[in-house]
């Protein structure tokens, strides 16, 4: 495990989760929101990105979490040697977006872009819940049953999947 790409739906804690196995085994954790976009919300003009992005995958280790464009998606899943994706139910998902909105009022969510607007943001992962439901989650589903051939998959389906999967990290890395 030294390149590890963390995918799924918005509000699935993949930053969460992304920082925790990052604690827990060393590697850097690269949330692709504080690379895609500015100190208070701007975006970062897409080739900077995508060359920020693609000088990053070069990298021997890392932890990236996040979608950033359907453009650096396919190649970062195609360079990681694991992949951890979160397909939670799209209820759970509102939720945690939900929940994500209320507890950055006092302190801003995990790879959260500084002095990003909250409200602004988490309208827009409302919106994207269903849309990366109906349209990603299909992709992502077909890509993780092949890629499992070739890289470490998992495939996290639930909370108790989620602790299973700390519970694995642990044994492996004797962390807490």
């Amino acid at each position: 495990m030294n390149k590890v790409a963390v995918l799924g739906n918005t509000g699935g804690g993949k930053s969460t989760l992304s920082k925790r196995l990052a604690d827990m085994t060393g590697l850097p954790w690269i949330p692709l929101d504080s690379l895609q976009y500015l100190p208070g919300g701007g975006e970062v003009p897409h080739a900077e990105f995508k060359a920020t992005h693609d000088d990053l995958l070069q990298q021997d280790q890392w932890i990236i979490d996040g979608f950033g464009s359907l453009g650096t998606l396919w190649n970062r899943l195609d360079t990681a040697d694991t992949l951890v994706y979160l397909d939670l139910s799209v209820l759970q998902h509102y939720w945690w977006v939900t929940k994500r909105f209320l507890a950055g009022a006092w302190v801003p969510p995990a790879g959260w872009p500084e002095q990003s607007p909250l409200l602004k943001g988490t309208l827009k992962s409302y919106a994207t819940v269903r849309l990366c439901h109906t349209k990603l989650t299909p992709r992502y589903r077909e890509y993780v049953e092949q890629a499992k051939a070739t890289k470490q998959v998992y495939h996290l389906r639930s909370r108790q999947d989620i602790a299973q999967f700390y519970q694995t990290i642990a044994a492996q890395t004797n962390a807490i």
